[in-house]
């Protein structure tokens, strides 16, 4: 029997003081995330914030061409729509979920009035937001100056981090996606990892075998975005009985 998504598998909800939670708490709306979900468009106004749970969604740049890439991914760290209060209110990215999975959505207004109360709901917010934006300065790097292998082990591991499971439901095709490369390429890599046994492929699925393997595989840009995520989130206390 699955367990019913709690708020409190969502670290930065879990983090938030009793007091401050439970203004929350009647707000918070379980919603699904299906695989490919669009949340929320380009220059289009953001009705809500998400927290996702058991979901992963990704945040993507498209081109006029039609190609497009990853820019970030989110899962049960932090939280979708960070444009509310940061003052922007839209963005030139998509999100797009990436793993199905749930979230908790909480309405624009109620966010931003939240956070403008000043308490550990922004200090929270805005940490995670610096995290997201090393995340996102350092797969530009990546995307740029290193190799497909690379790329593709650090981007499973940032997946890894976001489930409870080892195995992943994935195509080739959505993984090029992400990384902004031709499939043939995923397919190649993803090839030369199974025969090196860090990974079991079969259509659709990916499961990881040997996770220090593709660590030794990965660029130095895996560690540099556990690590700042760590060093901004670490001291938080979780609220008792939800850590």
């Amino acid at each position: 029997m699955s367990t019913h998504p709690s708020p409190s598998q969502n670290h930065l909800l879990a983090a938030l003081p009793t007091a401050e939670f439970e203004r929350l708490a009647a707000h918070l709306e379980l919603v699904p995330m299906p695989l490919g979900d669009m949340l929320y468009e380009p220059g289009v106004q953001l009705s809500y914030a998400y927290f996702p749970t058991t979901a992963i969604v990704s945040l993507h740049y498209v081109m006029e061409s039609g190609a497009s890439a990853e820019s970030a991914g989110v899962g049960n760290e932090g939280v979708v729509g960070v444009s509310l209060f940061m003052g922007g209110n839209t963005t030139p990215s998509s999100a797009v979920v990436q793993t199905a999975g749930h979230a908790y959505r909480l309405g624009r207004r109620l966010l931003q009035q939240e956070f403008n109360r000043g308490e550990l709901l922004q200090r929270l917010l805005l940490r995670y937001t610096q995290a997201l934006m090393t995340e996102m300065a350092q797969t530009a790097a990546c995307n740029r100056h290193h190799s497909a292998e690379q790329q593709l082990c650090r981007w499973l591991l940032l997946t890894l981090d976001r489930l409870t499971t080892e195995e992943l439901v994935m195509t080739h095709e959505l993984v090029a996606s992400m990384l902004g490369v031709r499939r043939e390429t995923i397919t190649d890599v993803a090839g030369e990892l199974q025969r090196a046994g860090c990974i079991r492929y079969r259509r659709g699925h990916i499961a990881v075998l040997d996770r220090h393997g593709l660590e030794t595989r990965a660029c130095e840009c895996y560690a540099v975005v556990r690590k700042e995520l760590h060093r901004l989130l670490s001291d938080v206390q979780y609220r008792q009985g939800t850590g």
